[in-house]
């Protein structure tokens, strides 16, 4: 192993899904490696932390990825109502990340405050909170909790109880918030790569004389003053204009610039229909796109023996060029109903915790995808290192 391996501390989820899988001969090979030494690989990514478990975007989520082998943690970037950058996965969910809520000075400020659940009435309790709606002083007055609301509550302390079943709350009782520049130190710090995503702001642009392309400009700017090299950066975004402002503007950033693909969000949207992608994904290597990052289910689907195998879209960006990392691992809760949103192109062969592993191979090694974000970094770090992946350097 490489002088700068650093080892990672799996724990015992990742056996347990092994556990889960039908007989097969990757479950025998994945069970073998059970007692190699795990190390830290760039192909597995923490989406916002560690959030399975951690608070999302804190420091104590942060330092828990790192220590299951992420490689690259992810910091969501938005801005406060001083202009300053701060993570959040969301410019207003500051009601269901924060405490907020139970601050009254700052409750206040929210734009919507707290409105309680009519039970009798069917209507939902209510709140939106933005780190657009304080300072950045106030922002760091916040503790972080489990992204959850109740929406049946009829006060606060019940509305900010709300964490799944198959969460827990074991870790929250602090979540440290950090700006951006506080997360690319603890990164540094914390010897990993960081992918820095700017979110869409929720506030008409220009905000307070800051433009679109002002914000895409400041998020970079904070790494080339902290001396972070451009290299160990993966900027990205949802909106592709974002995307090819960094390509055309900041080329030394370009290479590395995810574009994350939402378009699923387009009712017509088909990953095995080619002519359902506007645009097409040799319009977007020729715009200079390196990396495109989709949902899982757009990668994968099935064939007529219920094998999970390559989508249209996966072979169609490969044959473009273009490399691809997916999102999110460990993010839909327990399998056995079919895993939701980030397995639907493969429902119905979704039926127990095992078949995560099942997907993550066909994504490694029919895919090829480059990493994979994971709301549990270890189940990707265990795969990666019995796979043999590059140390992450």
């Amino acid at each position: 192993m490489a002088n700068n391996y650093i080892a990672a501390k799996v724990g015992t989820r990742p056996l347990y899904l092994i556990d889960e899988m039908k007989p097969s001969a990757l479950k025998t090979a994945l069970a073998e490696c059970e007692n190699i030494d795990f190390y830290r690989t760039d192909f597995s990514i923490g989406h916002r932390g560690a959030p399975m478990q951690y608070p999302e975007h804190t420091k104590e989520s942060y330092i828990a990825a790192a220590r299951m082998g992420a490689g690259i943690l992810e910091c969501d970037v938005t801005f406060t109502k001083d202009k300053e950058l701060v993570c959040r996965h969301s410019q207003c969910d500051l009601h269901t990340t924060t405490n907020i809520l139970a601050i009254p000075e700052l409750a206040a400020k929210c734009s919507v405050p707290f409105t309680p659940a009519e039970l009798n009435n069917g209507i939902p309790a209510t709140a939106k909170c933005c780190t657009s709606d304080i300072s950045l002083a106030e922002f760091l007055t916040l503790d972080g909790k489990m992204d959850a609301a109740n929406t049946e509550a009829t006060s606060v302390s019940e509305y900010l109880k709300g964490t799944p079943s198959w969460r827990t709350d074991l870790y929250a009782t602090s979540g440290t918030l950090m700006t951006h520049k506080q997360s690319i130190a603890l990164f540094k710090e914390l010897g990993v790569k960081m992918t820095p995503e700017l979110k869409s702001p929720e506030v008409s642009m220009p905000f307070k004389g800051m433009t679109q392309s002002q914000y895409a400009q400041k998020m970079l700017d904070e790494y080339t003053q902290m001396g972070v090299p451009a290299e160990r950066v993966y900027p990205q975004s949802f909106n592709l204009e974002d995307v090819k402002y960094w390509i055309n503007s900041n080329p030394e950033f370009g290479d590395k610039s995810i574009y994350l693909d939402g378009r699923d969000s387009d009712a017509d949207f088909d990953p095995n229909t080619p002519s359902t992608w506007q645009p097409s994904m040799v319009e977007l290597a020729n715009d200079g796109v390196k990396i495109i990052a989709p949902p899982i289910w757009m990668l994968i689907t099935t064939d007529k023996n219920a094998n999970i195998i390559p989508s249209r879209y996966a072979l169609e960006a490969k044959t473009a060029g273009l490399d691809i990392i997916a999102w999110s691992l460990e993010r839909s809760g327990p399998l056995n109903n079919g895993g939701g949103y980030y397995y639907q192109s493969v429902t119905d062969v979704i039926n127990n915790d095992g078949n995560m592993m099942e997907v993550l191979d066909v994504l490694a090694q029919q895919v090829g995808i480059i990493g994979i974000f994971s709301d549990w970094p270890a189940t990707v770090s265990y795969y990666a290192s019995c796979k043999k992946m590059p140390v992450s350097i």
